[in-house]
C-alpha cells in the first residue's frame, strides 16, 4: 500500500515541528520521528485504526508522546493522510474536519 500525504497535512506537520523546535532544540525532530513511526503503522495495517466518525470515511491514529492525531482515508491502492490535528479539548481542530467536505 502506498502512502500519500496531502499538502495541507504536510504544512500542518511542518508548522508543528517548527513550533516544537522553537521550544527546545531537537523536539521538532522528535515529533517528526514519532509521526514517521505512526505513518509506518498506518500503512502496515490501515484498517486496524478506528473510524473517526461512523458517518465519515476517515480513520484516525493517535500519536504517542505528542498531543496529535493523524486523520487518513483508505483508497484502493493508497492511504491518504489528510490532517494532523492537535488533541486539545475545545480547540475545534478535529471537529472541523467534517465540516469542509471530503477534502479530496
Amino acid at each position: 500500500m502506498r502512502l500519500r500525504v496531502e499538502s495541507d497535512a504536510e504544512e500542518e506537520l511542518t508548522a508543528a515541528a517548527d513550533w516544537y523546535e522553537s521550544r527546545r532544540a531537537g523536539l521538532g525532530v522528535e515529533l517528526v520521528a514519532v509521526i514517521d513511526g505512526a505513518l509506518e503503522a498506518i500503512v502496515a495495517a490501515p484498517l486496524a485504526h478506528p473510524l473517526w466518525r461512523p458517518s465519515r470515511p476517515y480513520r484516525m491514529k493517535v500519536v504517542q508522546r505528542f498531543p496529535y492525531v493523524i486523520f487518513f482515508r483508505c483508497e484502493a491502492d493508497a492511504v491518504v493522510v489528510i490532517a494532523h490535528a492537535r488533541r486539545r479539548p475545545g480547540s475545534g481542530d478535529a471537529a472541523d474536519l467534517g465540516t469542509h467536505g471530503d477534502r479530496r
